[in-house]
């Protein structure tokens, strides 16, 4: 999974899309977030689970354990094959799920006759509706942001047909498996089975080139998932969109 998603809806879209039962926050409504560019290291709008329910809070894109702290980037996505067993998200495994809620995400294509060529292309569910990536987050009560604070996104092995898109992808989450996700009472053993086994398949998403605007994280609006009906595609095997139309073949 390349770093960029979007996030464009109202937080009360989302909720209502997760689970039109809960009462919505105050303050919280269907004003749109209007961002088409997300980039990392930028705070997202995260949802997270304590101790008196679910919270809504802005978080930094990308978390490290303090040991790493200074010695790279910190990292934006945590693999699914190892994030439960490697010491790296230690901290946050399994206790400190969160959602982060999306409308899709890019990836960018190598040009087979130009590896320094790449073409932008934008994956969303054919639905059209939001999806939730499942996802990590250190997250210290208060107003104010702490320095250790952070979230990860949890990446899959793209299943076949996506795989010429690119090789990972987020875990998205049907709306009941989000649920289940944010439930503080969920054993660690149902929280792997989620992780490794309950990604949202191929057949349910579509993708398209975009226009390579989306490439400078100053761009917003959008235009940025509108299809480029001037890309030149190269042929890939699988599932995808007509560029010219945004409609599943």
């Amino acid at each position: 999974m390349c770093g960029r998603f979007v996030q464009y809806e109202g937080m009360a879209i989302f909720i209502e899309e997760l689970s039109p039962q809960i009462e919505l926050f105050s303050g919280y409504d269907a004003q749109p977030i209007d961002r088409y560019n997300v980039a990392p290291s930028t705070r997202v709008q995260v949802l997270h689970t304590l101790e008196d329910g679910l919270h809504i809070d802005a978080v930094k894109w990308g978390w490290a354990p303090f040991w790493a702290k200074g010695k790279r980037p910190d990292p934006i996505n945590a693999r699914v094959e190892t994030v439960t067993t490697g010491k790296f998200f230690k901290q946050l495994w399994p206790n400190r799920r969160a959602i982060v809620p999306s409308e899709g995400w890019y990836e960018w294509v190598k040009d087979p006759d130009d590896p320094k060529k790449k073409q932008p292309y934008f994956i969303r569910l054919k639905s059209r509706r939001p999806m939730f990536f499942g996802a990590l987050a250190q997250v210290n009560p208060g107003l104010e942001p702490h320095e250790g604070d952070g979230f990860v996104i949890i990446t899959a092995a793209s299943d076949q047909g996506m795989v010429d898109i690119h090789d990972r992808r987020p875990l998205v989450l049907t709306r009941e498996h989000a649920n289940e996700w944010l439930d503080p009472g969920i054993t660690q053993s149902r929280a792997e089975e989620i992780a490794n086994e309950l990604c949202q398949p191929t057949e349910e998403f579509e993708w398209f080139p975009v226009g390579k605007a989306v490439g400078n994280v100053r761009n917003q609006g959008p235009e940025l998932i509108e299809p480029d009906r001037s890309a030149q595609v190269p042929h890939h095997e699988g599932d995808c969109c007509d560029p010219h139309q945004g409609k599943q073949k």
